[in-house]
């Protein structure tokens, strides 16, 4: 009874996040502290001896995204084939649907 009382879910997270709150806390005590009497210089943005007003870099992410969907479709396929159930034939059909609309996706994703 003891033993199935403490692998419950509700003492398992009570325990664990005590468990972080207590390794917080040490931890906080080893942690370097902040320097306040630091220059007045030190504290600004700077970027190649140019005082920086507003930031120029703006990123292009446009060949990340058709990667990252990429990406997310192949995985979300890859776990409906290894999850999905291989009992009857209609969880399989189910199966190869969802993997040819993942097909279809790809091939709009990249269309050029």
């Amino acid at each position: 009874m003891t033993n199935e009382l403490l692998l419950s879910p509700p003492v398992v997270f009570i325990l664990v996040m005590l468990a972080a709150i207590f390794f917080a806390y040490v931890l906080s005590k080893l942690a370097m502290k902040p320097n306040v009497n630091v220059p007045a210089g030190l504290t600004k943005e700077y970027s190649c001896g140019e005082d920086i007003k507003t930031h120029m870099i703006q990123p292009d992410y446009s060949q990340f995204f058709p990667f990252a969907f990429y990406f997310t479709i192949l995985h979300v396929v890859a776990l409906m084939i290894a999850t999905v159930p291989m009992a009857t034939m209609q969880t399989f059909l189910i199966a190869v649907v969802y993997i040819l609309g993942a097909i279809v996706g790809l091939f709009v994703l990249y269309k050029r």
